[in-house]
């Protein structure tokens, strides 16, 4: 980095995030970038106040750019500095900062070397990425071809990241949060997050009623709903470091005493997390046969690294026929009870752990929407099995009539009922 923008500044009080493509205001593409970035941001102490989402254009950039800094210390900034030529951040940026493009021989030689490892042949688009506003500061970028950029003006600071996820977050990670540690001195923030499961944010909030009024002054608790799982989010800012994080651990001492059946794990212990950490301990293995989730139960599972240690396999079982032909369901079990039954799910569970020779199993039977549905048995009717030696258990759910949302709940039910199979729940 460039040693002449390393002027020394005093406390920062806020950021601000700046997003910039067209598709993220058409809605082509979510932004996922700001969220991740506010969390980092957070836990260092420094708090993120806006988020703004503008378009290629570069007079709405250079607009957005000054109203951010005359509110912020720091302003971030993601996408467009890509090499095609939609991407106008950089030219932007020079009208901003009223400075001019140089090319730089040293981020030239490193596209150059990037690219020659994925045998990419470097054109005059890789060329133009070497081109740096002439006052920007530089953060090597390890994982793609366009650099960081870092300016300063008017007392704030101005930090342009690609937009590409793993190259932003190697970025910040490394490089962007130990500078501004270096330059700001933070309050400090902790943290903890609770993943719940079970229940639904009504409820669970209707139970943490007392537990809320008896926090002390400056830790809080955030309500994180998504489908089938909610977070809690409990912490808060201090000047003394250890003494947040022992308050923030008493309410996580509290919460497991209020609410143990719905707890799942912590922080980044996601149920599929939780699963593989049981089975691998235990030297156990689990098997899956799906039907209306079509898959996703095995693609959680798998996503975890290491779990080709205990998952020994699935069947994705979408049709009666499949049901009948892989999985030896009784013709007339499905006739009699339908395929969204209890007897059927439970046999699906047996056989699929006979069928892998696993020590668990998990079988799914439902109505994931939006049509198909009875009176009986509407959408989002749902039977989940999990079954092992000694016992073999289901339950029925009634999801809703979302399908997305109902594939979504449904995998995280039967994942948690596993868990608890597991644990004697």
């Amino acid at each position: 980095m460039a040693a002449h923008i390393f002027s020394f500044m005093n406390t920062a009080r806020n950021a601000e995030l700046v997003t910039i493509g067209n598709e993220l205001l058409s809605g082509k593409t979510t932004d996922t970038n700001s969220a991740w970035i506010a969390s980092q941001l957070e836990l260092t102490g420094l708090q993120v106040t806006r988020i703004t989402s503008v378009g290629d254009s570069r007079g709405d950039i250079v607009a957005v750019l000054g109203e951010a800094g005359d509110r912020a210390d720091v302003v971030i900034v993601t996408g467009g500095l890509g090499p095609t030529s939609d991407d106008i951040t950089k030219p932007a940026l020079c009208e901003f900062f009223n400075t001019r493009l140089v090319f730089r021989e040293d981020i030239y030689n490193h596209i150059e070397t990037l690219l020659a490892k994925k045998s990419c042949r470097i054109n005059e688009h890789n060329r133009r990425q070497a081109e740096i506003p002439e006052m920007a500061g530089t953060l090597h970028n390890t994982e793609g071809t366009a650099p960081g950029l870092w300016f300063e003006k008017n007392g704030t600071i101005y930090i342009s990241l690609p937009g590409v996820p793993f190259e932003m977050k190697e970025l910040l990670v490394s490089q962007v949060i130990p500078l501004l540690s270096e330059k700001f001195s933070f309050k400090p923030a902790f943290y903890r997050t609770v993943i719940t499961q079970g229940t639904f944010e009504a409820h669970l909030a209707e139970l943490l009623e007392d537990f809320e009024k008896q926090m002390p002054s400056g830790i809080t608790v955030a309500y994180l709903p998504s489908p089938g799982i909610i977070k809690l989010r409990i912490g808060g800012r201090g000047l003394n470091t250890l003494h947040l994080k022992e308050q923030v651990e008493k309410q996580l001492e509290h919460l497991r005493e209020i609410i143990p059946q719905y707890i799942v794990g912590f922080d980044e212990e996601t149920l599929e997390i939780v699963i593989g950490k049981l089975l691998t301990d235990r030297n156990e293995s689990l098997a899956v046969a799906e039907s209306c989730t079509g898959g996703a139960i095995s693609s959680l599972i798998t996503g975890v690294p290491g779990s080709s240690k205990y998952f020994k396999g699935g069947i994705v079982a979408y049709s009666n026929e499949i049901k009948k032909d892989q999985l030896a369901i009784s013709p007339t079990l499905i006739e009699t009870y339908g395929a969204v039954s209890k007897q059927v799910v439970e046999d699906m569970a047996i056989n699929s752990r006979l069928l892998f020779n696993s020590t668990w199993s998990i079988a799914i039977s439902g109505i994931a929407g939006p049509s198909g549905g009875t009176p009986e048995k509407p959408v989002g009717t749902t039977w989940i099995a999990v079954s092992c030696s000694k016992f073999t258990r289901s339950a029925e759910f009634r999801f809703g009539d979302n399908r997305l949302r109902n594939i979504r709940r449904a995998s995280a039910a039967a994942l948690n009922m596993l868990r608890m199979a597991i644990t004697g729940q």
